[in-house]
């Protein structure tokens, strides 16, 4: 059960940054840097939850 909570709670976290990078998109300026910061969180997030989700099956 414990994976499973992980699961969500990094899901959480994908859906907020998720969040954030459209806000920063569609932000007048918007800071690219900042986006490609955001985008490559996201991406680790997503690598880390379908890693947990392979140790469920």
């Amino acid at each position: 059960m414990a994976i499973e909570s992980r699961i969500r709670e990094l899901g959480s976290r994908h859906e907020n940054l998720d969040r954030k990078i459209q806000e920063e998109t569609n932000r007048p300026g918007s800071d690219a840097t900042m986006l490609m910061e955001l985008k490559r969180q996201k991406l680790r997030l997503k690598e880390e939850i379908e890693g947990l989700r392979a140790r469920l099956h």
